[in-house]
């Protein structure tokens, strides 16, 4: 009997009030790297009708202007007009930051493995917690089908908007893909839901004929697509109040958009915001880096791993890599050779991927994983971990 399962991943657009304070947040982060790139930072951003809060903790020597930062990116955005409940040159903008807490810092400046005299035990983790890697065959990108043809959608969403090629668009948004499986093969996309801020003038009969045609036709494969794939766009028919005037929103609320859409654990903690020293951040996209190289040199067809940290110490405290039996190896062998190619010590990490830079805001929407830019997704390990399978 044929397996057959269902797995549904979700994205959103950069003007869901979430993405408008993840965009802020990693913003008001690059201006501060651009600056000073050893600064610790932890922005937090909230949004409302006609209101941005930006609170945290920063110790750096920059000092940015936090203000005209919140309305370059409300602005860039597509937020321009008053009509929409909120607009980058007339929202206010509210600022709370603080220094980083010395408790923390003095875990970070010097780990409880500084003693040893390497570099790379001079920085502890930023905090406890676990992060997790993925990667897997699915897609070109080695990322999971449902979660990619998420973002397809959304990014053609806002695409479709900022060329005017469907002008009554706004730039609140969201998309779900629901795929079908055949003994853990995908083989169709069996739903596709999009719901999209619009203006209120537009027939939803109208609205619901374009982004079939030019939303959901041209960002998924048409082999994907059959008879019997359900479609549904603003299935309550109307979508106009959206945006922080429609819902408030905050800072890392939309950590399994930002990752692998469900389809593997996550350890809890946010991404935008957050300077390199905080692992929940660094780490995990060192463990797709390890989990995208380890699958692109044939280890295995589906990678997944988890490593832990304690606040202050170095060295992961735990590493578990699972391949689902699609490994070459045992996964206690494959773990051996993760360890052998990759060092998981938080300074190490910001060495290997190059982290203390702005390369934040762009990373912000649609997904950290699985798109062309960012360090981690490079597979420049891949040769030595052929090497070390052939031992």
């Amino acid at each position: 009997m044929k397996d057959i399962r269902l797995i549904t991943s979700e994205s959103i657009t950069e003007g869901h009030p979430d993405k408008v304070a993840d965009q802020i947040s990693d913003a008001i982060l690059d201006a501060i790297l651009k600056e000073d790139p050893a600064a610790r930072v932890a922005a937090e951003t909230v949004v409302t009708t006609g209101i941005v809060i930006v609170v945290g903790e920063i110790t750096s020597s920059a000092y940015p202007n936090v203000q005209k930062i919140v309305r370059e990116v409300v602005r860039d955005i597509g937020y321009v007009n008053s009509d929409m409940g909120f607009d980058a040159d007339t929202c206010s903008v509210m600022v709370s930051l603080d220094e980083q807490s010395p408790d923390i810092a003095m875990g970070v400046d010097k780990s409880t493995d500084s003693a040893s005299g390497d570099k790379y035990d001079l920085i502890g983790a930023g905090d406890q917690g676990m992060m997790y890697g993925y990667a897997c065959r699915e897609t070109k990108e080695l990322m999971p089908l449902p979660i990619m043809l998420a973002h397809k959608l959304t990014l053609r969403l806002a695409e479709a908007r900022k060329k005017g090629e469907i002008s009554y668009l706004r730039p609140d948004g969201k998309a779900q893909v629901t795929v079908e499986y055949e003994d853990g093969a995908p083989k169709r996309v069996h739903t596709v839901v999009v719901s999209t801020q619009h203006s209120p003038d537009v027939d939803i009969d109208v609205l619901r004929k374009d982004v079939e045609e030019k939303i959901i036709k041209a960002a998924i494969p048409a082999e994907l697509l059959d008879e019997n794939t359900l479609i549904y766009v603003n299935p309550t028919g109307r979508f106009v109040t959206g945006g922080p005037h429609g819902d408030s929103g905050l800072t890392g609320r939309k950590i399994i958009v930002d990752t692998y859409g469900g389809y593997c654990p996550h350890g809890g903690g946010a991404f935008s915001g957050k300077d390199p020293t905080k692992v929940d951040r660094s780490a995990a996209y060192m463990a797709r880096y390890v989990c995208k190289n380890m699958v692109a040199a044939g280890a295995a067809e589906r990678m997944q791993l988890e490593v832990s940290y304690a606040i202050g110490v170095a060295h992961p405290i735990s590493l578990h890599v699972n391949s689902f039996g699609t490994g070459v190896l045992p996964d206690s062998e494959l773990e051996k050779i993760v360890r052998k190619v990759f060092d998981m010590r938080p300074s190490a990490i910001i060495d290997t991927l190059a982290l203390r830079r702005p390369i934040y805001r762009a990373t912000s929407n649609y997904g950290h994983f699985g798109r062309e830019g960012f360090p981690w997704e490079k597979t420049d390990k891949a040769d030595a971990i052929r090497e070390l399978l052939k031992k």
